[in-house]
C-alpha cells in the first residue's frame, strides 16, 4: 500500500469518527429536548398565506388520520361547485371520513353576498356538529379564512366554538389572510409563501395539481 493510500485511509477514518461524534451529540441533544415534550392534546392549526398548498397540506393530515384509523370530518367552504380529487378519494372511506362541500365559488363568481352568507352558515352549522362529536379526532375547515375575511360568519361566534372544542380534538383551518384573532389562539400557524407560480405564465388550474 502506498503512503498516499495510507494517508487517505487515515483521513477517511478521522472524518468518519468526527461524523459519528457529531451525530451522537445531536442525538443526545434531541433526546433531551424530546424528553420534555410530554403533553398530548388537540391542536388548532392554521394554514394561510398567498402560496399554494394550504388545503393540500391539510388534506394530508386527514389522510394520516385515516391511516391510523381515526375518524375525520371535512367542511369545504366556497368550493361546493368544484369537483375536487380529495373529495372523490375521501368519499371512499365513509366509515372514517365525513366530507361536505358548501358554496358556489368565490364571491366574485357568485356576486350574491346573501347567498354566500347562507352557504357559509350552512357549512358552519355542520362544522359545529363535527367539532362537538367526540367520535371525530380531526375536523378540517377548508377556506374558513376566506369566509371570515368577508365577514360571512361572526368572528366572535367562531372563536367561541374553537376555544370550547374538546381537549383532544384537532382542528385544521385553511385559506388566505387568516384573521389576527384566529392566529392568536392557534397552536400552530404555517404561512405558505409564493415564490413562483405557473398561473403567471398563462397555465390554468389543472386536475391533480390544483383540484
Amino acid at each position: 500500500m502506498s503512503d498516499d493510500t495510507s494517508h487517505d485511509n487515515d483521513e477517511n477514518s478521522h472524518d468518519l469518527a468526527r461524523h459519528h461524534e457529531k451525530m451522537a451529540k445531536k442525538k443526545a441533544a434531541r433526546a433531551k429536548i424530546m424528553a420534555g415534550k410530554t403533553i398530548e392534546r388537540g391542536l388548532l392549526i392554521v394554514h394561510t398565506g398567498k402560496g399554494k398548498g394550504k388545503s393540500t397540506a391539510a388534506f394530508g393530515m386527514v389522510f394520516r388520520c385515516i391511516g391510523h384509523g381515526f375518524k375525520s370530518g371535512v367542511i369545504q367552504f366556497i368550493k361546493g361547485a368544484w369537483d375536487t380529487g380529495e373529495r372523490t378519494v375521501l368519499e371512499k372511506f365513509p366509515d372514517l371520513v365525513t366530507i361536505k362541500a358548501v358554496g358556489e365559488g368565490f364571491t366574485w363568481e357568485t356576486q350574491d353576498r346573501a347567498r354566500d352568507i347562507a352557504h357559509a352558515r350552512e357549512g358552519w352549522e355542520e362544522a359545529k356538529k363535527l367539532i362537538a362529536d367526540p367520535t371525530y379526532k380531526m375536523v378540517m375547515l377548508d377556506e374558513l379564512n376566506i369566509v371570515l375575511r368577508y365577514d360571512y360568519l361572526p368572528m366572535d361566534e367562531v372563536l367561541e366554538v374553537l376555544k370550547a372544542r374538546p381537549m383532544d380534538k384537532h382542528i385544521v383551518i385553511t385559506g388566505r389572510n387568516a384573521r389576527d384573532e384566529l392566529i392568536e389562539i392557534a397552536d400552530l400557524v404555517t404561512e405558505m409563501e409564493q415564490v413562483k407560480h405557473p398561473f403567471r405564465s398563462g397555465v390554468k388550474a389543472q386536475a391533480g395539481v390544483e383540484f
